[in-house]
């Protein structure tokens, strides 16, 4: 497997917000789609995505595929399949199975015939593996796709503390990218829980990788090269600076966990904390920059109807204080951004923990 497609998946209605990290890396001829973002490239590529993207929640490499109509069919193109130049001999592996318009649509024989042809070649199929394969049926056609990731790549593996109702950094990154940021704007967060907003802004001004402190999938896979890939991966070293991302929070156990997730994040320097209620933000001295928050909404955390004086107390802060910034208030409730009294512009909807959120901006 020299070249092969791979797919970087994101949240539904932010996929273009993926792109352009891609475009960052080098990858022109990468597109975007339903559900992420489509390259063709190599094993290296696979690595780097994972430990490069920011916004990305997986990587998928799509190792196979073929045509089958029935499940004899099947059976036999995946017996033939070389399932030994990615996986090695011995490992488990988790099937998991999608039939879409096919003449196959029994998803659990499918997976049945698609074990065999893997125990054939030492694997095994076990449904708590932590290696995963996806198989799709869709019109007739079966694509082979082998999650590199492992763990969500949200989970950077470097922050302990989260919030009652926290967003993932994933989804923070493509907020951000969706604000403007580019990481040269001061960032504030006026209820900013564990700082998820405000490390993701201070670790792309550094230009830290989002995966640098963990490990993935792929590292289990035939061929991988550790000494390569410990060459492609970063550590990030002392970061100076003056303070970039200021958040604030009335939780004074929030500013605890935001400034324990910053440092050990390492990038302490480049954020500011504070406790004290929202209505008593006040934005740094400097230029403009972009306020971002995630209030809680009613179906997350509180009741909606009492969080309308909150989201109340928000706007007029903002109006008041922040002239020049541009404003992001992430919600599930139009109504309840609306209470803001800010002149607002509704962003997608972005599935998220069961409901549906959106981004609305405002310039003051």
């Amino acid at each position: 497997m020299e070249e092969f497609e791979i797919f970087a998946a994101a949240p539904p209605g932010l996929e273009p917000m993926l792109l352009p990290e891609f475009r960052a890396l080098g990858y022109k001829d990468a597109r975007y789609g339903p559900g992420g973002v489509t390259m063709v490239g190599t094993w290296a590529d696979v690595w780097r995505l994972n430990l490069e993207l920011r916004g990305a929640s997986r990587v998928l490499a799509r190792i196979g595929t073929f045509r089958a109509s029935h499940l004899n069919v099947l059976a036999q193109r995946a017996a033939e399949f070389d399932w030994n130049a990615v996986l090695p001999r011995g490992v488990a592996v988790r099937v998991e199975v999608t039939c879409a318009r096919s003449k196959i649509y029994h998803e659990g024989a499918a997976k049945e015939r698609i074990g065999k042809a893997m125990a054939g070649a030492g694997l095994r199929m076990e449904s708590e593996a932590e290696l995963r394969l996806l198989v799709r049926i869709e019109r007739n056609v079966v694509t082979l796709s082998l999650d590199t990731s492992g763990a969500l790549l949200h989970k950077r593996g470097h922050k302990e503390a989260v919030g009652k109702a926290p967003i993932r950094e994933t989804m923070a990154a493509l907020f951000l990218r969706a604000m403007g940021f580019d990481g040269t704007q001061r960032v504030m967060d006026p209820m900013c829980g564990s700082g998820t907003f405000l490390i993701e802004a201070a670790e792309i001004a550094c230009g830290a990788q989002a995966g640098r402190s963990r490990d993935f999938a792929f590292q289990h896979f035939v061929g991988f090269d550790a000494e390569a890939f410990a060459e492609m991966r970063r550590s990030l070293g002392p970061v100076t600076g003056p303070p970039l991302a200021f958040g604030s929070d009335r939780d004074a156990g929030a500013i605890r966990s935001a400034s324990a997730n910053a440092a050990r994040a390492g990038v302490e320097e480049l954020c500011a904390f504070s406790h004290h209620a929202v209505s008593d933000a006040s934005p740094p001295d400097g230029p403009p920059g972009i306020v971002i928050v995630n209030p809680p909404y009613g179906g997350r955390v509180g009741q909606k109807k009492q969080l309308f004086a909150l989201y109340g107390a928000l706007g007029k802060t903002l109006t008041a204080r922040f002239g020049g910034w541009k404003v992001g208030i992430i919600t599930s409730e139009p109504s309840l951004a609306k209470a803001t009294g800010l002149k607002l512009m509704q962003g997608p909807k972005v599935p998220h923990g069961g409901l549906n959120i959106w981004l609305f901006q405002s310039q003051l």
